[in-house]
């Protein structure tokens, strides 16, 4: 792998030539379709600054395309960046209807150090595609050297430390450039093959190697061509491993060894089986399954099988988050409330809001709401300096909008007129504006009017007055109101008028002639309906017209004006009431006063209305096709009885509301029928009275009709102590679709009919240990299972159990095969599993020889039932009798077990020829030093003369240590070597005759001519080429030739010039010279030139043809469908 390159500083206006790439990298990217030519506009390579932002542009050609092209993002050669959508990449896309020219924009925000690296951008559009590549640098102001330099190893992405891929750019970027004298130049693919993993990354950071997954992928195929032999598994992980987030993966790998246990590790870590991790093992196959993966869940795995590792990679995939509803535009005045609203494609989705750049947070001026995919930015009171473009972003789009707050104009609804007044009479200015917030000041003649008992100043809405009772001559003038922050004045004169009475007035004291016969309950009780208007006219009569006062309680009503308020003429005063409300509802008095009396009344007015909502609703049970909802009557009954209840309901994210009753229902409790087992209901209630139908209430949770599961059944105890049983069952016959949640035990004495609950939360495993139980009682059990619906029937015990433990002596139970000498290989794993009986749980100890056993050598596992002897790799020294010793007090069993570990022997020693006669020659040796800890079983004999060294076998399984070999060829020389043999085969080295043995010849001899043996080796020569083809995507091809040639030649496979590897996309085959490449389902980048090399050691030789991809067209496809 080349080390990292830093492209030129400055953008040229052509696209820069891609960065160049290892190995490896082109052999997985020449294999494309030849490229359509789409870019108009190419991004370029360019070096950044860190934390500055940078764009990179490209422009697509539109104008012969279909449909609109699709165009990813990508660093490296797999990660896409669309899932990364966010603060730090961002993403936008523009269309010219003119130009026809779609234009991609990516923007890195802050650039920081690990975004430094390839980028690829590829552009796809049914049948055409495009890609380009280009480099991003980083430059940075030099610093010290991080003081941890694992702090600098970081994973890319937002999704925590799991996540993304290792990138040690940050460390090469951060590091002093030093002007180095020229070294010898080092070989680091050599270092890496015999260095072990774990220094895999200190190596890379030495060397500058930044693409640790491409050097770890390189590495692969060197291995590849020296294959490690590997004994424990059959098949291995694959080299890596893609999933959506929120789905389920399986890895899976097959073992030599059928009983052989397997250990799964996340980055480095064991992982423990649970919910989320799930082992599974079915004969040679090992499974590991991860449900409903998370971005955590991107790691390194490992399948560990003794001293053998099988390695892959899981990258989880995060589905980018894209925006349905666009923002609009807002034009809003001054204190107006405004919303932003927008749609996403994904529920419970973040959405960042931010205004000019800067992002929003909620505080009292910013409110974010969310429901289901909709979410809202809500500003209460808009102001001036709210004007700006608000943008909203995911991590897989973004939209903007502009709000625009204009100045809100104050108008004059009803000015103040001048008023005569005389003298203790009461003078009121009034005036009425557009704004109810808006606040001003009175003045009188230029000077600001103050507050006093007789001069009062009121603001009730949009009407402001300036009330002076008891006018006097010194009140004459002209007043003016004046609106705060507005250039408005309204102006007015009060004239006083003095008047001299000389004649005394005729008094009679005042009456109230009240009215109260239409909407009456009672005698002087008025019943109004919430909402409505309320005018009770009272006739007053007496001379002087008598002054009138109301009040409610002890507080008077003065207002003229407004919802509330007191309308008085001659003889008659109104009490008005606008849109009644709950508050309203009291006694009120009018009292009428003049110099001959006094005179009052009181009258009760009622508020009615509807109710408030029922409270409370939910379900409290649930059957197979039915479910039983309750709820609470409302706080308030709207001041009428309560005729009963309105029922609704609907599936679980459906907005259409089915109603269950036309007739009032006057229960709390309702029981809803015809439901489909399995789906998710919701309900709401409405209440009613005599005046209307309330609000329905809030809706309940959602529930699930769902029937209970019939009983467990196979109850049974499966162990009891002094204090303790265990029990043990089976799953009920009939589940159902809501499943198990779990089981409750529950206990009580014979004759008892109180039943105890044993676990607070029900256990899903179908044996529970039974606690605290008394001793000598006799206890009955019973098991329920439980899920949604509620419990099921219970499984009963057919008999009482008595708490009391059993005393059972300790007993061995050795299994037949460790009966009799127990033989293992050296280097062989040892496991013996030994069970035994024995209540109370047995002491047990093991013993080898007589003496304890020293556990650093042997390992030991004991149970409650058995006892396990295992040792990982057995040597000669792990040969003995081990004893077993299972001891209960005084009570004791024992069991002897002799282990012998063999190895193959020694060679024989001193062989010799002892004698030599016609045809025949005698041999002796000694046995081995070493017979490998077993009987010597017998020897093997060969022979070879001195012509050819070649050697054959004379005898075999020859116990004796002498033998006499018969038939040898007159005239030659022999020489004789000897194995010896035991249980483990024969011994690696031979003894060698230290004498030879010659046949002497007698008589002629013929001599024959030699024979010449042809020479049969030729240079590779292909019979039969290679032909261009065209195949249709998705359809697994093939293409073959056929070779000749002697020695056999070496086949290599190439895809425009670059070798095939081990790509599991590939299968290359070799039947008797007739060589045959499969591709599994190709798809348009693998189309191209593939080409078959034959290579011996006499020469060489090639073919080629060109392979097109074609995509069926829509219409095609469907008629090959029919």
């Amino acid at each position: 792998m080349p080390e990292a390159k830093k492209p030129a500083a400055k953008k040229d206006k052509t696209a820069a030539p891609p960065a160049e790439k290892p190995a490896e990298e082109e052999e997985g990217t020449t294999g494309k379709t030849e490229l359509s030519g789409l870019f108009v506009e190419r991004p370029e390579s360019a070096t950044a600054t860190k934390g500055k932002d940078i764009i990179f542009i490209a422009k697509v050609d539109g104008s012969n395309l279909p449909r609109k092209p699709t165009l990813k993002w990508l660093k490296g050669k797999w990660m896409d960046l669309g899932s990364k959508a966010g603060k730090h990449l961002q993403f936008k896309e523009t269309y010219d209807r003119n130009t026809k020219v779609y234009t991609y924009e990516m923007k890195i925000v802050k650039v920081v150090d690990v975004d430094a690296g390839g980028y690829r951008c590829e552009v796809t559009a049914k049948d055409k595609c495009d890609s380009c590549t280009f480099e991003v640098t980083v430059e940075a102001a030099q610093e010290e050297q991080q003081a941890n330099i694992l702090e600098a190893f970081k994973r890319s992405g937002d999704a925590g430390e799991d996540a993304g891929e290792l990138d040690f750019s940050a460390l090469l970027k951060k590091r002093e450039i030093k002007k180095e004298e020229p070294t010898e130049e080092v070989d680091v693919w050599e270092i890496l093959k015999t260095a072990k993993p774990c220094d895999y990354e200190k190596i890379a950071f030495q060397y500058g190697i930044t693409d640790l997954r491409g050097m770890l992928k390189r590495l692969k195929k060197m291995r590849k061509v020296e294959p490690k032999k590997c004994d424990a598994f059959l098949k291995k992980l694959d080299s890596a491993y893609s999933v959506d987030k929120g789905k389920r993966i399986q890895l899976l790998v097959e073992v030599a060894d059928p009983n052989a246990q397997v250990k799964w590790l996340k980055n480095g870590q064991e992982i423990k089986p649970s919910a989320k991790y799930v082992f599974e093992s079915v004969g040679n196959k090992r499974t590991l399954t991860i449900n409903k993966c998370s971005l955590s869940d991107d790691a390194a795995y490992e399948c560990v099988v003794g001293e053998d590792k099988s390695f892959t990679e899981v990258f989880v995939k995060e589905p980018p988050v894209t925006i349905t509803k666009l923002l609009d535009d807002v034009h809003v005045v001054v204190g107006e409330k405004v919303e932003f609203e927008v749609e996403v494609s994904e529920e419970g989705a973040n959405v960042i809001w931010m205004k000019d750049g800067v992002e929003l947070s909620r505080d009292g001026k910013y409110r974010f709401k969310k429901d289901g995919k909709k979410h809202w930015l809500i500003i209460n009171e808009a102001t001036k300096e709210d004007i700006g473009m608000y943008y909203v972003y995911t991590n897989g789009g973004e939209s903007k909008a502009e709000l625009e707050v204009e100045d809100k104009e104050l108008e004059v609804l009803q000015s103040i007129a001048d008023l005569t007044v005389k003298a203790q009479e009461q003078a009121v200015f009034k005036c009425e504006v557009s704004d109810d917030k808006v606040t001003g000041k009175w003045f009188k003649d230029g000077v600001e009017v103050k507050a006093s008992n007789r001069i009062k100043m009121t603001h009730i809405g949009r009407i402001h007055k300036l009330t002076i009772d008891d006018v006097k001559p010194e009140d004459a003038g002209d007043y003016t109101f004046i609106p705060d922050g507005y250039a408005l004045t309204l102006s007015a004169k009060l004239n006083f008028l003095e008047i001299k009475i000389d004649y005394v007035p005729r008094q009679d004291p005042p009456k109230i002639h009240l009215d109260t016969t239409g909407g009456v309950g009672s005698q002087n009780t008025i019943i109004v309906v919430a909402g409505n208007k309320l005018r009770l006219d009272v006739e007053i009569t007496g001379e002087p017209a008598p002054t009138v006062c109301w009040m409610k309680g002890d507080n008077p009503i003065t207002e003229t004006e407004g919802r509330v308020r007191v309308d008085s003429r001659k003889n008659l005063s109104s009490f008005v009431i606008e849109g009644a409300e709950r508050d309203d509802e009291g006694k009120y008095t009018i009292t009428v006063t003049n110099p001959a009396g006094e005179d009052k009344a009181v009258i009760t007015v009622r508020i009615v209305d509807v109710p408030d909502p029922p409270e409370g609703v939910k379900c409290v049970t649930v059957g197979e096709d039915h479910a039983t909802v309750t709820w609470e009557p409302p706080k308030f009954d709207g001041g009428a009885p309560l005729k009963g209840y309105l029922m609704e309901r609907r599936k679980k994210g459906s907005s259409r509301w089915t109603k269950l009753n036309f007739d009032i229902y006057e229960s709390t409790t309702y029981e809803a029928k015809k439901m489909i087992e399995g789906v998710l209901y919701e309900m709401r209630v409405f209440a009613v009275n005599g005046i209307g139908v309330s609000q329905p209430s809030a809706v309940s949770k959602p529930f699930m009709p769902i029937a209970p599961t019939s009983e467990p059944t196979r109850l049974t105890v499966d162990d009891v102590t002094d204090s303790t049983c265990v029990l043990k069952w089976r799953p009920p016959e009939k589940i159902g679709a809501g499943g198990i949640d779990g089981y409750i035990i529950e206990y009580c004495k014979e004759g008892d009919t109180e039943w105890v609950q044993a676990n607070k939360e029900p256990v899903e495993k179908n044996r529970y240990v039974v606690r605290g139980l008394p001793t000598g009682e006799k206890m009955c059990f019973r098991v329920v299972a439980v899920n949604i619906a509620g419990r099921s029937g219970p499984a009963l015990m057919n008999q009482p159990v008595t708490i009391r433990e059993i005393m059972e002596h300790p007993k061995i139970r050795l299994p037949r095969q460790l009966r009799t000498k127990y033989i293992k290989k050296v280097g062989e794993k040892v496991n013996l599993v030994i069970p035994f009986q024995g209540k109370p749980r047995p002491v047990v100890n093991w013993y080898k020889d007589g003496q304890p056993l020293d556990i650093k050598k042997v390992g030991v596992r004991t149970t409650d039932i058995d006892t396990i002897l295992f040792i990982r790799s057995a040597e000669r020294e792990h040969s003995g009798t081990y004893t077993l010793s299972v001891q209960i007090e005084n009570m004791e069993d024992k069991a002897n077990i002799d282990i012998q570990i063999v190895e193959k022997p020694g060679p024989p020693q001193n062989v010799a020829i002892t004698d030599v006669w016609g045809f025949n020659a005698a041999l002796e040796w000694k046995p081995p030093k070493d017979s490998g800890n077993a009987e010597i079983t017998g020897y093997t004999i060969q022979k070879a003369d001195k012509k050819t060294n070649e050697w054959f076998t004379v005898f075999e399984h020859n116990r004796r240590p002498s033998c006499t070999v018969s038939d040898l060829v007159m005239g030659n020389e022999y020489t004789f070597r000897v194995f010896s043999e035991n249980i483990c085969g024969l011994s690696d080295e031979a003894g060698i005759s230290k004498n030879n043995a010659y046949i002497a010849k007698t008589g002629l001899v013929h001599k024959t001519t030699p024979y010449k043996e042809k020479d049969m080796c030729s240079s590779p020569k292909f019979t039969q080429p290679l032909v261009d083809r065209t195949v249709i995507a998705g359809y697994t091809t093939a293409i073959s030739c056929s070779v000749r040639g002697f020695p056999k030649p070496k086949i290599i496979w190439m895809k425009n010039k670059m070798i095939i590897g081990e790509d599991p996309k590939f299968l290359m085959q070799n039947n008797q010279g007739v060589l045959t490449l499969n591709i599994r389902k190709p798809s348009l980048f693998d189309g191209g030139k593939y080409s078959c090399k034959a290579v011996n050691d006499l020469g060489e030789d090639e073919v080629e043809c060109k392979l097109e991809v074609r995509v069926l067209p829509i219409g095609e496809k469907e008629e090959e469908k029919k």
